[in-house]
């Protein structure tokens, strides 16, 4: 008896695997991995290990690692290409604190030698993250162009971050927890800088 799998069911069985694949790095995780400690503003244990993450927490770590990763490279770009004031102020800092956030995020997983399973996810899987050809462009402008292109594709990848951290608004973990609130307020606030910016060119 032959059975027929239509393209629902396929899309049913590639997410129960990305589940499953998902609880068993979690299950098999390194208990001796630590949190950050007392170099953190927000006091997560040190012995608290990534085995401890809820899923929406793990989840959104893997996720929102290469999220920043992609905003940093966004702003080194903009430090080299922009003469604007305003944008070589603003990229310095998202670039400053997003590379701290993505150290945080690793420690959460295990340590920065931990491999993000959506690192090679496309653009649309991750909101607002700008595709390779999206970044091709952006790369290649200059001028106005580049600052019009950083700021509007800068605006998008802070609101897909917004909307992303949604997924853990319902944590009881304290860092975690605050992780997300300060996504949200540091991100929203920019997104309203950005527009002023842009307004202005």
């Amino acid at each position: 008896m032959k059975i027929k799998f239509g393209k629902k069911d396929g899309i049913y069985l590639a997410a129960i695997g990305l589940i499953v694949l998902i609880a068993l790095r979690v299950i098999n995780s390194d208990s001796g991995s630590h949190m950050m400690g007392d170099t953190n503003s927000t006091g997560m244990n040190n012995s608290q290990s990534s085995s401890e993450l809820q899923m929406n927490e793990f989840m959104f770590a893997e996720m929102m690692i290469p999220h920043h990763q992609q905003a940093v490279d966004m702003s080194d770009l903009a430090l080299k290409k922009s003469t604007n004031p305003s944008i070589l102020d603003l990229a310095q800092r998202i670039k400053d604190a997003q590379s701290a956030e993505i150290v945080q995020m690793k420690s959460w997983l295990g340590g920065e030698s931990s491999n993000s399973m959506m690192s090679d996810h496309s653009g649309h899987s991750m909101g607002g993250m700008l595709t390779e050809e999206e970044f091709s462009k952006l790369e290649s402008a200059s001028g106005a162009e580049f600052d019009k292109l950083f700021l509007e594709g800068m605006i998008a990848h802070h609101e897909g971050a917004i909307d992303m951290s949604r997924m853990i608004k319902d944590t009881t973990t304290k860092e975690v927890n605050a992780f997300g609130l300060n996504v949200v307020e540091v991100q929203s606030a920019e997104i309203r800088e950005m527009k002023e910016i842009l307004e202005s060119l």
